[in-house]
């Protein structure tokens, strides 16, 4: 895959996106919204992709943002259009039924903060930070940051980084559950990738089913949720994994998953 704003590297069934304008911070164009949404697309239906690493590149930001001077050109209706369009995208990374683990390198705000919001997981350096200053814009979150923020750190907290604007270091990330861990600049990458790997040594079914289950179920009132569980977990006895999983088990053997 060859774009003009991402660098894709697959590795030992590792995906690794780097948003590659370093010098705007990496911000999000329109150009970079379209390759993002082909290469979701693309990974998603590549089978010898099993995780998914999103980070920035450089050492300065993971996405800082929106380009401001493309949204200063929009009109009301336009506006809205590229909200929407946005939403797909974004989207698509959350629901890849693939798990998408931030590598957070520095300023993850406004729209950068919302794309690491709809990843799997997040990491973050030691010098990063998260935040929604879109209020300082005369704007709000349009990428998903009102709605996705609140349903992971509480509605009190996203109201303190949506309306004051301020961003969160990533020591504070960590305690509100922001981010699941920090790591010195470094380690960044190869912490991502030992998440990654140990995600991969599981039955990839059921990875995507878990997935699934958390996504929708959270959206659902719990007896929904709990239907859901059920049904997908049923399916799970349907795959040679999960009779392949069972027996290793039984026969105190690592388990060979072929995510069938």
């Amino acid at each position: 895959m060859m774009y003009e704003n991402l660098l894709v590297e697959l590795r030992e069934g590792i995906a690794t996106v780097t948003v590659n304008r370093p010098q705007v911070r990496n911000a999000l164009n329109a150009k970079t919204v379209e390759e993002m949404d082909h290469c979701w697309q693309t990974l998603q239906e590549n089978q010898d992709v099993g995780a998914v690493i999103l980070t920035g590149a450089g050492d300065r930001a993971f996405v800082a943002g929106a380009d401001i001077r493309e949204l200063n050109t929009y009109s009301p209706v336009q506006a809205q259009e590229h909200a929407r369009r946005v939403h797909t995208v974004i989207g698509r990374l959350e629901q890849m039924g693939k798990p998408v683990i931030a590598a957070i390198n520095g300023y993850a705000l406004g729209g950068g903060c919302e794309l690491a919001l709809a990843c799997t997981l997040r990491i973050a350096s030691q010098n990063a930070q998260l935040g929604q200053p879109e209020v300082k814009l005369g704007i709000l979150p349009g990428y998903g940051g009102s709605q996705r923020l609140p349903r992971l750190i509480g509605k009190g907290r996203a109201l303190e980084m949506i309306l004051t604007g301020e961003p969160v270091p990533a020591d504070v990330a960590l305690d509100w559950g922001l981010v699941n861990q920090v790591v010195p600049p470094e380690r960044l990458l190869p912490a991502a990738r030992e998440v990654a790997g140990k995600i991969l040594t599981s039955s990839r079914t059921a990875v995507r089913y878990s997935l699934q289950a958390v996504r929708e179920g959270l959206e659902q009132p719990l007896e929904q949720g709990l239907f859901l569980e059920s049904v997908l977990f049923g399916l799970c006895f349907a795959t040679p994994d999960m009779r392949e999983g069972t027996t290793a088990f039984l026969e105190k053997r690592p388990a060979r998953f072929t995510g069938s």
